[in-house]
């Protein structure tokens, strides 16, 4: 069943405002796209992976609770969080299964609309984090179309909204950091293999 963008907005409006009670009535109603997501996510991860698609929820719902200063937008806003704050329960996950196997082969990621994960991914997804991290740095708003999109899997028009930009910006973000973070993928991967 969909429920209403309205309905969304309206509960995290409320907690913008500090409504206790706003937080319990929202999950109910986000949590089969949360589902969705974390079901994605996990479904292409590697095998004998410790987090199933709930737990994944549980964290990452965990580390939104904590959040004190955001001004939640709208709906399409708490998603594109959401799944940034899943991105940083798998990296953070990666990081610890893969703590002594740094390095390796060259690596070739895709930017698409969706991530990949299998067996073979996590060093991966630790050189795409990495990357991010220094798009962050250099131009955030790449880096939010890049987790909004790429992680979050809004589309140009859903990120468009949030960012308060026009469509045609969000497309020409999305193909810069696309090369941009291609190019550092790359140049990681090289030093990893030396």
């Amino acid at each position: 069943m969909s429920i209403p963008d309205g309905d969304v907005t309206v509960l995290l409006k409320a907690m913008n405002r500090g409504d206790k009670s706003a937080a319990d009535q929202l999950l109910p109603l986000v949590y089969s796209e949360l589902h969705r997501l974390a079901k994605g996510y996990m479904s292409r991860e590697r095998r004998g992976h410790t987090l199933q698609p709930t737990a994944l929820i549980n964290q990452a719902y965990l580390r939104i609770a904590q959040q004190q200063n955001v001004e939640w937008q709208n709906h399409a806003h708490f998603i594109g969080f959401a799944a940034n704050v899943m991105r940083r329960v798998l990296v953070d996950h990666a990081r610890e299964h893969n703590a002594a196997m740094r390095g390796g082969g060259r690596v070739r990621v895709e930017l698409d609309e969706g991530i990949a994960f299998t067996r073979e991914t996590a060093p991966q997804l630790l050189l795409l984090e990495e990357a991010l991290t220094r798009l962050e740095q250099l131009n955030p708003r790449q880096a939010k179309v890049v987790e909004m999109r790429y992680f979050g899997g809004l589309s140009v028009e859903e990120v468009a909204g949030v960012l308060g930009i026009a469509p045609r910006s969000v497309k020409r973000d999305w193909s810069l950091a696309r090369l941009w973070l291609f190019e550092e993928i790359q140049k990681g991967a090289a030093t990893a293999q030396q």
